[in-house]
């Protein structure tokens, strides 16, 4: 692993904190709980016995539990398959949730006028379910058809009858005993096209399942998973192709996202975010640097149907915190890319962060709205800017400070950031840099678009830190960090956290929610009016979508890190949030960490009239 030369730590916490997030990064992620037997037996496939991804025996396995349960019958209400014409309009009926984010353009807006400032307290619990693992549950189900799919951490995959909670099939991913995991081992989602479900893994597989029967179709490798590479977001489909990206800039692995064919799993292109010796870029790298460039793509895309193009984000170059052997901009990580879907080649991009050394990862939510006759892409950056391009062709139109603390760089007319050079790391730091590396927002949880009244909600973490650069070395398949954050707010229990609804015409905050913890958790906007989120204490939490009065909260138990869904059934309305978070991340930012770990999932229901 890289060294680091560290100031000496004021407090056990700070110690805690940084010293257990390296163990996560060197595989120490929470402990798979072992598959309980089934009550019932739908087509169960056995495992063998395996070490977990912690190293210890999962006995489980020994005694030859199952692993996959297929559906007895074929389930759901007799739908038909997902079609492109329903993906371009999801919502022309309300009992469904197509896409992570709702729809192709990033909004998670439900078209629901149910879920209003008055009626959203009187929301009941419909039903539960425990996923069985640990880990952050940061799950945005898909409804379709009656049938409700969640993925849990360590890739469990649950079909659930939507209205009742029943199991209908279930799948538990078998993972290597040696993962390469960043920061704990979430799964977001799902993408649903035709009659598959499809879903990446934590060791770089991308699996598709008969949505009926749960049976796998087929698996694909996307890469080796000892490099350092997983895959913790959703697909995005488009077309015949399943579009997915890869995590790993904490290795130095050489960041890529792929199309697959939805029927076949075979791949048709990827799309490299590190440009090889003599491509477009290349010049922005010194050295060799490029080989360990990092820029991964993990989180989930847009797309525009009516111009045909993908969007697509691109995170943090390697190592981290030191780039003193890649000097330049570092293309194109940081970025906003914009693509041919049909072939993976760029359009245009728009660089955030260049030569990153504060771990800014520019992955992180897009939204495609127009403003009066302005066709617009926005993103709350984890760097603490909110930008503005215009969509045709990635021009800056304007960039404005979503969150209460940022020092590390002011924008100047082109959308470049100049830098505070006391922000720039050093091996003795001393200077409290804001926001941390955590965000601002961060890719591992959502905003929300509220078209009606065009403002976005933004959940955030206001946790400064120092930033300490260390030694430059590199091994494959080891984490390759070249310094570390020192969490200086988080040990002085200064960290909270923001829910802020921001003018997409202005830039500027129109109300804002703050909660004594660190914001982590996604957010829903509703037609009705509210905004839906959760805290890392375990509170769902509804508010006004126009004055940010609070107008419901209720206790899950533990830390909300999921994406929040609304749906229809039969006329009832439906609200999905997740709960289970991983406390030595929470911590890292000056979250609790008292909060016990523990996936639950939760279905509120409106009582009917």
């Amino acid at each position: 692993m890289a060294s680091t030369t560290l100031r000496d730590p004021k407090s056990a916490a700070r110690v805690a904190a940084l010293g257990a997030l390296v163990a996560s990064l060197a595989c120490d992620a929470p402990q798979q709980a072992a598959a309980p037997e089934p009550e019932h037996v739908m087509g169960a496939e056995f495992g063998a016995g395996q070490e977990s991804a912690s190293g210890e025996i999962d006995l489980a396995g020994v005694v030859g539990a199952p692993t996959h349960w297929t559906a007895e019958g074929q389930v759901g209400r007799g739908a038909g398959p997902v079609t492109q014409a329903m993906l371009n309009d999801p919502f022309a009926s309300t009992d469904q949730w197509l896409h992570y984010y709702g729809n192709y353009a990033g909004h998670r807006h439900s078209p629901l006028r149910t879920l209003t400032p008055d009626s959203v307290g009187s929301l009941q619990v419909a039903w539960t379910m425990a996923t069985g693992t640990l880990g952050q549950f940061e799950v945005s189900p898909v409804v379709y058809d009656g049938v409700m799919y969640v993925t849990s951490s360590y890739n469990r995959l649950f079909a659930l009858d939507a209205a009742t909670g029943d199991m209908l099939w279930r799948y538990d991913h078998q993972q290597p005993e040696d993962l390469r995991l960043c920061c704990g081992p979430p799964n977001r989602g799902v993408a649903i096209a035709g009659d598959l479900v499809l879903m990446g893994t934590l060791d770089a597989k991308l699996l598709a399942f008969d949505r009926r029967s749960g049976k796998i179709v087929w698996e694909t490798t996307v890469a080796p998973y000892t490099d350092g590479i997983s895959i913790t977001s959703a697909p995005l489909i488009v077309r015949n192709l399943a579009i997915i990206g890869i995590g790993g800039g904490e290795y130095g692995v050489r960041g890529f996202f792929d199309a697959y064919d939805v029927k076949s799993g075979n791949r048709i292109w990827r799309h490299y975010t590190v440009p090889a010796d003599g491509d477009e870029g290349a010049d922005s790298w010194a050295g060799n640097s490029n080989e360990t460039g990092g820029a991964p793509a993990w989180t989930t895309g847009a797309y525009d149907p009516d111009t045909d193009t993908l969007y697509w984000t691109t995170g943090n170059p390697s190592p981290d915190w030191n780039g003193d052997l890649r000097k330049g901009d570092n293309l194109f990580s940081n970025a906003i890319l914009a693509l041919d879907p049909a072939t993976g080649k760029r359009k245009w991009h728009f660089q955030t962060t260049p030569h990153d050394v504060w771990d800014y990862d520019g992955n992180t939510q897009l939204f495609l709205f127009d403003v009066g006759d302005q066709k617009l892409l926005a993103q709350p950056n984890r760097n603490g800017f909110f930008y503005f391009l215009n969509r045709p062709d990635g021009a800056f139109r304007r960039a404005s400070v979503y969150v209460e603390q940022l020092n590390w760089a002011t924008i100047d007319d082109s959308g470049r950031p100049v830098v505070n050079p006391k922000a720039w790391p050093v091996e003795t730091p001393t200077e409290r840099i804001c926001p941390g590396n955590m965000g601002g927002i961060n890719g591992a949880f959502s905003a929300a678009y509220n078209p009606d009244l065009e403002l976005a909600f933004v959940p955030s973490i206001e946790a400064c830190q120092r930033y300490a650069k260390g030694a430059v070395v590199f091994t494959k398949g080891l984490p390759f960090l070249a310094g570390l954050p020192e969490t200086v707010d988080a040990d002085e229990g200064k960290s909270y956290g923001l829910l802020s609804a921001i003018d997409v015409k202005t830039g500027e905050a129109v109300w804002r929610y703050r909660d004594r913890w660190p914001m982590m958790g996604g957010t829903l906007s509703t037609a009705g009016g509210v905004v839906i989120t959760g805290n890392l204490t375990g509170e769902a939490l509804a508010f006004d979508a126009k004055t940010g009065e609070e107008r419901w909260r209720f206790r899950l138990g533990g830390g909300i890190r999921s994406q929040p869904i609304a749906y229809e059934i039969d006329g009832a309305t439906y609200v999905a949030i997740a709960s289970g978070s991983w406390t030595t991340l929470d911590a890292f930012s000056g979250g609790p960490s008292m909060t016990p770990e523990g996936g639950h999932f939760f279905v509120f229901r409106l009582p009917e009239d």
